[in-house]
């Protein structure tokens, strides 16, 4: 190989949004446009892909769906990123909301820098936002909530004082991949003595053609929804915030039971 012909590409890390497509930055739709390779997330609106990529470019799928066999693994996603940057292409990944929210960006930084990949890091709107606000509900509403705590639930945490803590904070809760252990979650508020006026609002979908909210005070969900399951992804949304979806609630739950993402494989999650 010509030593003065080498190239090394670049890789930019844009978060896509929640779902709606037109909620994407102008600047991660620009990079789009000029993308070689694009690696995409699961949770990037398929509309977003047919219509913003550039036809020439290369799209690689590396879904991931709570463990479910047939996800990507991490590492096959870093060898990605790597190996086309080495050949000189510009790389966009495309992660679904924000790219530092619940993510996997911390090895995907590590990867390039430990290669010597240059990149670009570009925000996007991540769940909590695009769900509260298509579902009505201003996390911070004056005189409700003065501060909003992002978690999750999908790794169980045996820690009394963990669960006293947020059943007993003022602060807005937002569960990101918390649906299936759900019922467990609540348990420990209530055990835990969350306050009557504390609402919780479960988001399927959310900002997509497919949304659907549910809410109820917390103390009521397991005699009201106790045992449901949820479309992928779903957000959580706890606090006093959460009882304001019905009064500015500006986008009718869909009546379709269709997933806008389409699963890993059959064996839909419901996280």
């Amino acid at each position: 190989m010509n030593i003065q012909s080498f190239h090394i590409g670049k890789v930019i890390l844009a978060g896509a949004g929640p779902g709606d497509p037109e909620l994407l930055t102008l600047k991660t739709l620009r990079w789009l446009q000029q993308a070689e390779v694009v690696v995409v997330d699961r949770l990037v609106s398929p509309e977003m892909v047919s219509g913003y990529v550039r036809p020439q470019a290369i799209v690689i799928p590396v879904g991931k769906q709570c463990g479910k066999e047939g996800s990507t693994p991490q590492a096959e996603i870093n060898e990605l990123l790597i190996a086309h940057a080495l050949e000189g292409r510009l790389v966009v990944r495309l992660k679904g909301g924000d790219v530092s929210i619940f993510s996997n960006v911390l090895d995907e930084l590590e990867a390039l820098t430990q290669n010597g990949i240059p990149y670009e890091i570009v925000p996007g709107v991540t769940a909590a936002l695009g769900a509260a606000a298509y579902a009505g509900i201003p996390l911070t509403a004056r005189g409700y909530s003065t501060a909003v705590r992002f978690l999750t639930g999908c790794r169980p945490v045996t820690d009394v004082s963990w669960w006293r803590d947020l059943a007993q904070t003022e602060d807005t809760l937002v569960l990101y991949m918390s649906s299936a252990p759900l019922d467990e979650i609540v348990s420990q508020f209530v055990g835990n003595g969350i306050a009557s006026d504390r609402w919780i609002a479960v988001i399927e979908q959310a900002t997509t053609p497919m949304q659907r909210v549910h809410s109820w005070p917390v103390q009521e969900y397991l005699a009201s929804a106790g045992g449901s399951r949820y479309a992928s992804p779903t957000l959580v949304i706890i606090g006093r915030v959460a009882a304001l979806h019905s009064s500015f609630q500006w986008l009718a739950n869909s009546r379709s039971k269709e997933l806008y993402f389409p699963p890993i494989n059959k064996n839909i999650a419901v996280c």
